[in-house]
């Protein structure tokens, strides 16, 4: 069940980690990189870092990104989240990049122990946790079946709330489709479509390579069941996209603080499923106000 590369081989590998790397560039400067061995495999992590000694000291933040992705995903965000805080991005294995991934983890339960494991491999006891899209379904699992480390979670536009629906699959089709539009529609296609990507040539082009050379071999997940989600009692907020085609919004602002005690949800405008890439400053500075008020309630968190 591990994603692989096609028959294009090392080529591919060094052209994608090309353009990864012009994405981590335009990006916060990584401190330090490292990989960490679990039950599944090595996880490649990616450290942002503040300068500030009392930053420093704060309970970090660690993010898991989408599907089809890597870490790489995040550089519009590490800028301003590495300010306030220590910053930890995980490739997660089974999807291109830098991980290696040995044996399968998309079960509930195995999602919850790579997790755990990396986590606990790093020395990190406490963190606030975020995860977008697929990694939204792993951080809302985490927060259910091993929630020990979590200070928050935050999950942006996340898989594991709503079956993934026809329309989703149909919109990431299209939207493959029309990375290869003239650069002239590029623009046009990305507001039309509510996909961001197709407009930043380095991610464009890093996705294009992804979908010929790569094949993820894990299902959909299945979101969390209503009782499974009236377990969580780690601090939560969701964040949803009004136009996203993954989630109901409307549907989940009502139901996520009415089965999540205490839970956040709010829906961004002008934006789909990728509200931290549309709006990367407005997304952080509510996700860190959220973190902030949830460490001045914990007493673990005086550093924060």
């Amino acid at each position: 069940m591990c994603g692989t590369p096609g028959r294009r081989g090392a080529s591919w590998w060094r052209d994608r980690r090309w353009r990864a790397e012009a994405l981590y560039a335009m990006g916060a400067p990584a401190r330090s990189e490292t990989d960490v061995e679990t039950s599944f495999g090595s996880t490649h992590v990616y450290r942002y870092g503040p300068s500030d000694p009392a930053a420093e000291s704060r309970t970090p933040i660690v993010l898991i990104h989408g599907a089809g992705y890597s870490s790489a995903m995040w550089y519009p965000d590490t800028p301003g989240l590495s300010l306030d805080r220590p910053v930890y991005a995980f490739d997660t294995p089974g999807d291109a990049n830098r991980s290696v991934h040995r044996e399968p983890m998309w079960q509930p339960e195995r999602a919850a122990q790579w997790m755990d494991e990396a986590l606990d491999a790093l020395g990190l006891d406490r963190v606030h946790l975020v995860g977008s899209s697929y990694g939204g379904w792993l951080v809302l699992n985490q927060a259910h079946r091993q929630p020990g480390r979590l200070a928050s979670v935050t999950a942006l536009d996340p898989g594991g709330l709503e079956k993934v629906g026809l329309r989703f699959f149909a919109w990431v089709f299209v939207s493959l489709f029309a990375t290869l539009a003239p650069e002239a529609l590029r623009p046009r296609l990305a507001k039309w479509l509510d996909q961001p990507v197709i407009a930043v040539p380095e991610m464009r082009k890093w996705i294009q390579l992804g979908a010929r050379a790569y094949r993820i071999r894990r299902p959909a997940p299945l979101p969390l069941a209503e009782d499974a989600l009236r377990s969580i009692r780690t601090p939560l907020y969701v964040i949803m996209g009004k136009h996203s085609l993954l989630v109901h919004p409307k549907r989940q602002l009502e139901r996520v603080p009415r089965l999540v005690p205490g839970a956040r949800a709010e829906i961004i405008t002008a934006t789909g499923h990728g509200p931290q890439i549309d709006h990367p400053d407005v997304v952080n500075a509510r996700m860190l106000s959220f973190m902030k008020d949830v460490d001045s309630l914990d007493p673990a968190a005086a550093g924060a």
